[in-house]
């Protein structure tokens, strides 16, 4: 049950350019949105056994023989799973008509498929390789998806990705094989037992630092941000939101984060390294996005600044904060995913996503215009959305743990974030309408859906905040929060 959120993806990417040649449109949309679905509900079943045992640990076999491939379900992965499979499904709704115009429907939903197994698989191993391995195949996929549209832009900032990428997955090879060296074994158990009984401070230190700046980069984190203010403007607008929504958090954030706290253990050294890098970013991307003309280029900006938001609060090291940032993952995953769609309908509608052109369309596409609201208040944590609660909650945190420049620092950058996006709100759908958007028309179907289901999940979950993260977010934040003693109840 457990595997199928890695074996159902790869087994119908497998198939799909074959199921292509059938049928270019209905099969690939309805076998793609079916297989999410079922991944979202299998995510939703597992909250009970979840809630019973604490923990599921399952070995693949072949055959009737163990093969050395092991995956562990606890509430924290759980959790990330239940986000993952969300949005994607989200995001492949969207696709069904956003597709229309770039055709190669199954090679598209084949690269996704492949993309969401690897992020699936990251977060289920309990190894440090099978993380190295899973990372890269979720990264093999997203290189291909920046430059589906085959554009100069798109080939250019999908090359400058992966060269960047390729370094940042040396520095956590590198960090990973000094590790093995020096523990014989790459499972977390083996390596946190091993570590413990080390005394090689300098040298965890060193893999430490190679780990933040491998991780950093992927998740964008300042200052190894240059590549995403290139990859997501290019990339067709359900890959920005699957990169932006999703994959700097699972193969950035997440990885990052499992590792700290579940095999080497945080340290005050490091919780203060890491809140700087995360205000750092949350600051400095707030100020380069006020600076953008372009919608898209503006919300990747906003994406590094609301990633800072999420490493600060789970930097704290306290259970409120890790619950903080948790929230905040998952609200920026939905929201950010939703804004980078709209920002696809808004260039299906209009044909350009320069904010200098355009103006007053929420005359005529008063349903876009809603959900752009909707996402762009709930990002900057204006009350009741979701966004409002995740944000008050790290601030929260901050002040319990006596860190009272950090959250005057965060709610300087929360009214930043509000800035931007009013700018986005009162330049593109407020104020006097350009003549040549008069007989535009609302997005069609499936794409006006996707927008008003992400749209309503923010609304949803900022109203009914406090069973939310009673039943969901505490429990993914307890498992993170015992770290070392949570990878020990594993049983492995």
């Amino acid at each position: 049950m457990v595997f199928s959120f890695i074996v159902i993806p790869l087994l119908v990417a497998a198939i799909m350019p074959l199921l292509g040649k059938i049928s270019k449109k209905l099969i690939p949309d309805v076998l793609t949105n079916a297989a999410l679905a079922f991944l979202l509900l299998n995510s939703i079943l597992l909250i009970k056994p979840i809630f019973n045992q604490g923990s599921i640990i399952q070995n693949i076999s072949w055959m009737g023989e163990k093969v050395n491939l092991q995956i562990a379900l606890d509430s924290f992965n759980l959790f990330m799973l239940f986000t993952i499979s969300l949005v994607s499904l989200a995001i492949s709704l969207f696709s069904i008509d956003y597709l229309e115009h770039y055709g190669h429907k199954a090679n598209f939903y084949a690269l996704l498929l492949v993309m969401i197994a690897g992020m699936n698989g990251l977060v289920l191993v309990p190894d440090l390789f099978s993380i190295y391995l899973f990372l890269e195949v979720a990264a093999v996929a997203s290189y291909a998806l920046v430059a589906f549209g085959l554009g100069y832009d798109e080939l250019e900032a999908s090359f400058k990705y992966l060269m960047l990428s390729a370094v940042a997955s040396a520095f956590a090879l590198l960090s990973i094989t000094i590790i093995f060296g020096m523990t014989s074994s790459l499972n977390f158990q083996d390596v946190a037992r091993g570590l413990q009984d080390l005394s090689a401070r300098y040298v965890i230190g060193v893999c430490l630092a190679f780990f933040i700046m491998g991780f950093g980069l992927k998740a964008a984190l300042v200052p190894f941000h240059a590549w995403l203010p290139d990859a997501h403007p290019s990339a067709p607008a359900p890959i920005s939101a699957m990169l932006s929504g999703l994959l700097i958090k699972v193969s950035g954030v997440y990885a990052l984060f499992r590792i700290i706290y579940s095999v080497i253990g945080m340290t005050p050294v490091m919780s203060q390294v890491l809140m700087a890098l995360g205000t750092i970013s949350m600051v400095v991307a707030a100020f380069l996005a006020l600076g953008q003309k372009d919608i898209k280029r503006m919300l990747a900006y906003s994406s590094i600044s609301q990633v800072g938001y999420i490493v600060l609060g789970l930097a704290i090291g306290t259970p409120l904060g890790i619950a903080g940032g948790l929230f905040h993952l998952f609200n920026h995953a939905v929201a950010k995913g939703l804004l980078f769609l709209n920002s696809g309908s808004i260039q299906h509608i209009t044909g350009t996503r320069n904010l200098e052109e355009l103006g007053g369309l929420g005359k005529r596409v008063p349903l876009t215009a809603g959900t752009n609201l909707v996402g762009s208040l709930s990002i900057a944590g204006v009350p009741p959305l979701a966004g409002f609660w995740s944000k008050l909650v790290i601030i929260m945190a901050l002040i319990q743990a006596k860190q009272m420049g950090y959250a005057l620092i965060a709610i300087l950058a929360s009214i930043l974030t509000l800035w931007y996006y009013l700018l986005i709100q009162r330049r593109a759908f407020f104020g006097q309408m350009n003549e040549k958007w008069s007989h535009i028309k609302e997005a069609p179907f499936w794409m006006s859906a996707a927008n008003v289901i992400l749209a309503l999940i923010c609304i949803l979950v900022g109203i009914f905040f406090t069973p939310v993260f009673k039943t969901w977010i505490s429990p993914a934040a307890e498992a993170l929060a015992r770290g070392v003693q949570q990878v020990m109840m594993w049983g492995i």
